[in-house]
């Protein structure tokens, strides 16, 4: 696709934007600088601002330039939750989000040539802002009546919470930004998620009356799962960006165990393949979903683009470990404890039977139940099969002397880590 506007659409990136036409004709005339803003409220980013992160990558690749904008002031407000108050966090805690979230962003961008990436932290024209000269300057131009009627600001009007002046002001703020970076860099666009909108027209109406000028905004949609579960969150919680915080192999078994009703989704939003690329990762999930072809596409692609190709490797390498198509003792200590740790898992003080650990650890409902899978030949220590039913793994078998991987059958797999191991 040659025309910008077409492919984000074709990828359902578009839920909501100013004039397409007018969009359309601006990209054609040449290039754009268009920011995107990311709040330090937490220290990393996550799924859903991921979106936002591509979504800018796209408009790069496609010959434009984008501002990344890494909301040193606006993070230590928030934008309004729709239920209650933010917990207003420290200024040095808040410092200390910008620079790792700075360096989560910067490795999707290209800061070199025509339309070379800019960061930006909207603390540099606030800071210094008086009060007074704030009302004055940019308080005069919103009006009231139609900040209330914002779709965030109306919900939480209408709550027990109430909203504060504080997060009320938000819109006023991200509207400033834009008007900041109108004028220092030529920006005529902004992007943010659908449920940002509210807070994207505010810029434009500021933009507008103070500069006489139109500029565009464009809302990528809030992603949603067929199984009716929220995106980005799995069992053990948020999936972060931050691989201390979501290990590459959580992440990578995040995408691999998307829905088959979901992939096609995920894949037009998330992924760099071309159309005809994913259309034919789409026909394989219909005609042979068991195979999974769209998910380990997907699973490889981000977990590559977020963690790296060698961190990509290591996982793949353990998940084929895990299931007997690879060497478990070759895995590192890391990517192993960040395998086990999303399995079934038992902490013992010492060694037992083999029994006994199947039985402790869940994978069955007792230990005769473990002899008798380990009498049928299903039964699996460190992929080594077990043939009898007395047998007791040795310290010499301890993976990195600390874990044994217990797999009953094909698939059926649990952990057991050994205290003081």
């Amino acid at each position: 696709m040659t025309d910008i506007v077409d492919e984000l659409r074709w990828r359902g990136l578009i839920a909501v934007s100013t004039d397409e036409d007018a969009l359309r004709k601006a990209f054609a005339d040449g290039l754009v600088t268009v920011y995107c803003g990311f709040d330090p409220t937490a220290p990393s980013l996550h799924l859903g601002n991921l979106v936002q992160i591509l979504t800018i990558r796209r408009l790069q690749l496609a010959g434009n330039r984008p501002l990344a904008l890494v909301g040193g002031a606006t993070g230590l407000i928030g934008d309004p939750k729709p239920t209650a108050e933010r917990t207003l966090n420290d200024a040095d805690v808040v410092a200390g989000w910008v620079e790792r979230i700075r360096a989560q962003i910067e490795p999707f961008l290209s800061f070199e040539g025509p339309n070379a990436a800019v960061m930006v932290n909207n603390l540099d024209w606030t800071s210094g802002l008086s009060a007074i000269e704030f009302l004055r300057d940019v308080g005069k131009y919103f009006r009231v009546n139609k900040m209330i009627a914002k779709e965030a600001v109306a919900r939480r009007l209408n709550s027990e919470a109430g909203i504060s002046y504080t997060e009320f002001s938000y819109q006023i703020l991200q509207g400033m930004d834009f008007l900041e970076l109108h004028r220092r860099y030529g920006c005529t666009m902004q992007t943010g998620g659908s449920d940002q909108w509210g807070n994207l027209t505010a810029g434009i109406d500021l933009i507008g009356r103070v500069e006489g000028t139109s500029v565009h905004a464009l809302a990528t949609p809030l992603i949603t799962k067929a199984d009716g579960t929220k995106f980005g969150k799995t069992e053990s919680g948020t999936v972060w960006l931050d691989p201390e915080m979501t290990t590459p192999y959580a992440f990578y078994q995040f995408w691999l165990n998307a829905d088959d009703r979901d992939v096609s989704k995920f894949l037009r939003i998330f992924s760099f393949r071309s159309q005809s690329e994913i259309e034919e990762l789409e026909r394989l999930t219909e005609e042979r979903p068991q195979a999974r072809a769209a998910q380990r596409a997907l699973a490889e692609e981000l977990t590559t683009l977020v963690h790296g190709a060698e961190q990509c490797a290591a996982v793949i390498a353990a998940s084929k470990a895990l299931f007997g198509q690879g060497e478990l003792a070759e895995l590192d200590e890391r990517t192993l404890a960040a395998a086990l740790g999303e399995l079934p898992h038992a902490k013992v003080a010492e060694l037992a039977s083999v029994a006994d650990l199947f039985a402790e650890v869940g994978l069955v409902a007792s230990k005769s139940a473990a002899r008798r899978t380990i009498k049928e030949g299903g039964a699996y220590v460190n992929n080594v099969k077990i043939g009898d039913e007395d047998a007791a793994p040795e310290a010499a078998d301890l993976l990195h002397g600390r874990w044994l991987v217990l797999r009953r059958g094909k698939k059926s797999l649990a952990a057991v880590e050994v205290a003081g191991g």
